[in-house]
């Protein structure tokens, strides 16, 4: 079993148990079949404009090869989904590579809503790191909750790494000064910094957001080196809404998609991709410390689109 065929089967399994029920009877595709994949697509919470892009292009595809077996339309649909998931920012010949360790210390600003897996995709992101010999410092600074410094202290502990933290209500961009240059000391490779999660205001989260960013830049100029938004899968069209206001708060340069495992809205990964440009960077696919693995956009397409009794 692949890593993804677990965080992604009941996925699967809604997809195929909706488009089977079409497929009853038929040789080859028609009008009939393209709308029930269409439904079936939205089910995952694909969202309606990206199910539409991949449906037309599937029509075009049918329409000029006159005909398309059952087997060469999910293979189709395969292909449509892989390309619209690649953005170009990822090097695919090294998948496993998760950060430019030219930069040192490779500096990562970790954004999202409270209650999506942030502190939790940190920890097990600091332990990812530490398993390959890496040298990693935790900065807590989302200081509006005392639950999170503290869980993201138990992370620490439990992954070997060292954290940096403050009194609770102390300035966030404070806590991240004082983590780079922690880090900077201790000749660390990656810095994880923690973020409040709130959402209620766009312009405070906007202002704390680049006060971050600007106080690290005066110990290290390119600082943070990457913006990774968390968002939960289970929460559907939700993830789309939280993904746009972090979009206008700060430059996200990658995702972290957590809970895949435990929803049918699996979809929401594709969808999200293809609207905001960004590419799946991690993906959670259990509770365990080490369910947090590497995302494979070709992998992640097979195991959520492949079954074996098609026909």
């Amino acid at each position: 079993m692949g890593i993804f065929d677990k965080g992604v089967k009941k996925t699967n399994r809604g997809f195929f148990d909706r488009l089977s029920r079409a497929i009853v009877g038929k040789a080859k595709v028609d009008e009939e079949l393209l709308d029930a994949m269409e439904e079936a697509l939205v089910a995952t919470d694909m969202g309606v404009d990206t199910t539409m892009k991949i449906i037309d292009n599937l029509e075009e595809r049918v329409s000029r090869d006159k005909y398309v077996s059952l087997d060469e339309l999910v293979e189709l649909l395969r292909d449509e989904i892989a390309s619209l998931m690649d953005v170009g920012s990822r090097n695919e010949d090294s998948p496993a590579c998760p950060a430019d360790f030219s930069k040192k210390p490779y500096v990562i600003m970790v954004v999202g809503v409270n209650g999506v897996g942030k502190t939790t995709t940190i920890g097990k992101l600091a332990h990812n790191f530490r398993s390959m010999g890496k040298k990693v410092v935790l900065g807590a600074a989302d200081t509006f909750r005392a639950a999170a410094v503290d869980q993201l202290t138990i992370w620490a502990e439990r992954s070997g790494v060292d954290i940096v933290k403050q009194e609770m209500g102390s300035d966030p961009a404070s806590v991240a000064f004082d983590t780079l240059k922690s880090a900077v000391a201790k000749d660390a490779d990656v810095v994880l910094i923690d973020t409040a999660g709130r959402l209620h205001n766009r312009i405070d989260l906007m202002n704390e957001l680049t006060k971050i960013r600007n106080v690290m830049r005066k110990v290290i100029p390119d600082a943070p080196h990457e913006v990774l938004l968390v968002l939960d899968a289970s929460t559907g069209q939700n993830a789309f809404q939280q993904a746009r206001e972090f979009a206008r708060a700060t430059d996200i340069t990658s995702l972290a998609i957590t809970k895949l495992d435990g929803t049918a809205k699996g979809g929401v990964v594709v969808g999200i991709v293809d609207q905001f440009r960004v590419p799946v960077k991690y993906i959670g696919i259990g509770e365990g410390i080490d369910d947090l693995k590497v995302f494979d956009k070709r992998e992640f397409v097979n195991a959520l689109f492949t079954k074996d009794d098609l026909e």
